[in-house]
């Protein structure tokens, strides 16, 4: 069905009206005419690729205009050459143009972005300087982190502004001006609306960022974004980075105020060269055996650390009560923990205080952990987009990885849809099935006792009352009608 794009002329990010056309969910043929048409339609927005690679011959990062500090930071952190991505978009940054960003995950998006604005950081260091939007709030810790360590010298302020963290301590941290604020889009909203002096300390903010921007354009964000773009200064540059192209990034290009730089490293959806996908047919009911025989083989597989990805909170609480039960060491992350236990999980994991991370998708956008050797769907992902955010987590900067699907029979066709959009095929992964087999009754016991602690630990009476809360969010943005439509008119559809 037909859906209005999120974006629209009162959105100070654009000077101008929108031409109102109507954009379709992004599918693999949806994005190729997208990035095919996309000059043709916007004489305003100047765009590269790879193929067209204007920077063959740089070589360094101070080819690209950076500050001194900026080149050498860059040399401590052994960043040795910059990236496409980064070689492409430095420039275009600095020189004042807004900039939308579009490279697989682990292509050093973060630096491509950082590093300008940190130099123009180091000429004007007053105030809040630029405001940076994440879809997660574990992806916002990540990027403090990132940014800390490329503006180590400059003495960097950097704020954390996220839910499920003390709301006045972050309102202090605010009022103390910091260089660079970065924020989950609900939070932000929030004290922007409800604290009459923060609106004033983003009033000279240069830089917009929105980062693993797709989702940020999610409709489920509009009413937050609509907040944020009306306190922000309309003369600041606005910087979009995302893995794939969308007919919502699309439109931002067509309504850019500016003459607009758009870096493209594919057209379409792609996953690197250097990981390996293989799919495991599994028999019905038996997911949990194949999963603890591939976790006791992960040494004999020479796998370090592994991540598994699954559809709900429900599904990675028990198994990871399941795990524990069966001695497989294994931290869990998804949103009904509080953020403490969720930092204090992505922390055990990147340490290597565990070698499994049990996640949903709060875990599949940016998060840069160097050493994932594995990435386990044992819920396969609705769509290509999630697919390719979830397996960017292994075979990032260059390494190698292995990207492992657990399929039901009745999910074949959701795998030939995901190789066709990527343009290549998984390959079976042989597993001997008597192997899996033989630890039947071991991985039954242990699932009796995870539904038993389930029970004892109130889970289900916590996930109601999370699901009441959902609706009551979702009617309140007036969104609950607009999702009833979208289901009935893909029901219709089929």
């Amino acid at each position: 069905m037909d859906q209005d794009v999120l974006v629209d002329k009162d959105f100070p990010l654009f000077s101008r009206p929108p031409k109102r056309s109507k954009l379709t969910a992004a599918t693999s043929a949806t994005t190729t005419s997208v990035t095919q048409n996309l000059e043709a339609k916007t004489p305003h927005v100047e765009k590269a690729t790879n193929l067209d690679d204007d920077t063959s011959t740089t070589t360094t990062f101070a080819d690209l205009g950076l500050a001194e500090w900026a080149v050498r930071t860059c040399k401590e952190l052994s960043m040795r050459k910059p990236t496409p991505v980064q070689s492409h978009c430095i420039p275009k940054i600095l020189a004042g143009r807004n900039v939308l960003g579009v490279a697989q995950t682990g292509s050093g998006k973060t630096a491509a972005f950082a590093l300008p604005m940190l130099h123009r950081l180091a000429e004007y260091p007053f105030g809040i300087f630029a405001l940076v939007v994440t879809p997660t709030r574990e992806l916002a810790y990540q990027l403090a982190e990132q940014f800390r360590a490329l503006g180590s010298c400059l003495n960097l302020r950097c704020a954390v502004v996220v839910g499920g963290m003390d709301m006045l301590t972050q309102k202090q941290s605010l009022t103390r001006r910091p260089h660079v604020v970065i924020a989950t889009p609900g939070r932000i909203k929030v004290l922007l609306e409800d604290n009459p002096d923060i609106p004033p300390l983003f009033s000279n903010t240069k830089f917009l960022v929105l980062d693993e921007a797709d989702r940020i354009l999610d409709v489920g964000f509009e009413e937050e974004l609509r907040v944020v773009f009306q306190y922000l200064p309309k003369n600041r540059q606005t910087l979009l980075f995302s893995a794939t192209m969308t007919s919502e990034l699309e439109t931002l290009l067509e309504l850019s105020s500016n003459k607009a730089y758009f870096y493209e490293a594919y057209e379409g959806f792609k996953t690197v060269d250097t990981l390996k996908q293989q799919y495991i047919p599994i028999p019905k009911y038996k997911k949990e055996l194949y999963l603890y025989h591939i976790l006791s083989k992960l040494e004999d597989f020479g796998v370090r650390s592994a991540i598994i990805f699954v559809s709900t909170c429900r599904t990675c609480h028990r198994l990871s009560l399941l795990l524990e039960e069966l001695d497989q060491q294994a931290a869990a992350l998804h949103s009904f923990k509080s953020q403490s236990l969720r930092l204090a999980a992505l922390h055990r994991f990147k340490s290597g205080q565990v070698p499994v991370l049990l996640a949903t998708d709060v875990a599949g956008r940016g998060l840069d952990i160097p050493l994932v050797d594995l990435v386990i769907n044992y819920d396969i992902p609705r769509s290509a987009r999630d697919y390719i955010h979830r397996v960017g987590r292994t075979a990032r900067a260059g390494r190698g990885g292995l990207a492992l699907s657990f399929v039901y029979p009745n999910e074949v066709v959701l795998v030939h849809e995901i190789e066709a959009v990527l343009g290549k095929q998984m390959e079976k992964f042989e597993c001997k099935e008597n192997d899996v087999l033989s630890n039947i009754t071991k991985v039954s016991n242990a699932g009796c006792v995870a539904n038993m602690n389930m029970m004892d630990d109130g889970f289900e009476e916590k996930a109601k009352e999370r699901k009441k809360q959902k609706l009551k969010t979702l009617a309140e943005k007036g969104l609950l009608k607009k999702r009833s439509k979208k289901r009935n008119g893909d029901r219709s559809a089929k």
